[in-house]
């Protein structure tokens, strides 16, 4: 602990403040009876305000508790070496509980302190960065761990305020050779920072976890590495969302009835988001590859495709190896804006363009099978103490 406290942010605090020198002396009007005493009192506190001084740069938890005991027997004195000692006092405790959050989350795991002292760290600075991350990225490892979302709706709202303030050109102020520790980089923090918010989003907010999850693999990230898991969110995410509340309306107003321009033009944006579904599994199909890990998932998710390709494809599957083969290639395509005119023609097929809608009778709508749960092949920062920096870093 003292090393991670010499190394981590207490060199600022050394040039902080300019440092007043100790004279002796001392007020007359409190003056000791004899001289001797006095000289003796002087001497107290020149030798307690050195060892403060002494151990400020190489032991600040001695020069803290030293400064302590100053300020409990002088501070009625309210010279320049109390009101030197109160603002060290002041800047070393702000940077203990900033210290202390980050041992928490990654080392503790300790999620119910971390959020308690976490408002205290926030309340020290609203804009603290690495603290607005951890905070964010928190309520992810917490959900894991813990498979509760106590602290979704406030990792979210930290999650989004570090976004905005690192697209902003903010970077964290923290004393270490990796100012992004424990992620490897800007882009690494900002992926695992959006992977979070849809994460988080999905079981409740399943369309407000859209945007987030394609914001996540457009960073050259570990994350990007692993993005299987993410492109089945996302498929999930658009089940869950758009296509649940749009499905649902089309089969109360249209369902079994004679087509219109009303119920095609419904079929055509359902039919959008089908295809982003479509593309979404393809995609976590090609990611997943020949990873053991998600051997199952695999098959679960190429199931849900071939359903939705062949709903798509007048109940057809020709061409679905070649189109998941090649989707890597293609650019993620953006959630679907709202057709508001039918297209000159209706194709029925139109995987990817979002186009197409079916013409004659209005078809039911694809069944939903059960949701599966992705293996953990999304690798998030862990923790292990460095002696040097006090700040988790992946291993």
């Amino acid at each position: 602990m003292k090393k991670i406290f010499q190394s981590l942010v207490f060199g600022a605090l050394v040039t902080a403040f300019a440092l007043p020198s100790f004279a002796l002396g001392h007020d007359v009007s409190t003056a000791p009876a004899t001289a001797q005493e006095a000289q003796a009192q002087d001497q107290a506190k020149a030798d307690l305000y050195k060892k403060f001084t002494d151990n400020r740069k190489t032991n600040p938890t001695v020069a803290y508790d030293a400064a302590k005991e100053y300020l409990q027997k002088y501070s009625a004195d309210n010279d320049q070496y109390v009101q030197y000692l109160q603002k060290w006092i002041a800047s070393y405790e702000k940077a203990a509980r900033q210290l202390k959050l980050t041992q928490l989350i990654y080392t503790d795991k300790n999620y119910g302190e971390a959020f308690s002292t976490g408002k205290q760290v926030l309340a020290d600075d609203p804009d603290y960065l690495k603290g607005l991350i951890d905070l964010g990225f928190a309520g992810y490892t917490a959900t894991v761990a813990t498979k509760a979302d106590t602290y979704n709706a406030e990792s979210i709202g930290y999650a989004r305020r570090a976004i905005q303030l690192i697209e902003s050109g903010k970077v964290p102020d923290v004393a270490t050779d990796n100012k992004w520790d424990p992620f490897k980089s800007k882009d690494d923090a900002l992926a695992y920072l959006y992977y979070a918010v849809g994460v988080l989003n999905y079981k409740n907010n399943p369309t407000d976890a859209i945007p987030a999850l394609i914001k996540a693999t457009q960073f050259e990230s570990e994350l990007k590495k692993n993005a299987a898991s993410t492109y089945y969110l996302l498929a999930a995410s658009y089940e869950g969302g758009p296509y649940k509340s749009m499905s649902d309306d089309f089969t109360n107003r249209f369902q079994g009835k004679p087509e219109t321009d009303e119920s095609k033009l419904a079929l055509a944006n359902l039919n959008q988001v089908i295809d982003r579904i479509i593309d979404a599994y393809a995609r976590a199909v090609a990611a997943a590859g020949n990873d053991p890990k998600n051997a199952q998932n695999k098959v679960d998710w190429m199931k849900r495709l071939t359903e939705l390709y062949k709903f798509r494809h007048e109940n057809s599957d020709a061409g679905l190896p070649a189109y998941v083969a090649g989707i890597s290639a293609t650019p993620l395509p953006p959630p679907p804006t709202p057709i508001t005119t039918l297209p000159a023609t209706t194709p029925a097929t139109g995987t990817g363009a979002g186009d197409g809608a079916s013409t004659g009778t209005t078809p039911a709508q694809p069944v939903k099978p059960a949701a599966t749960t992705p293996a953990s092949t999304t690798a998030r920062p862990t923790a292990t103490a460095k002696p040097k920096t006090a700040h988790a870093r992946r291993p």
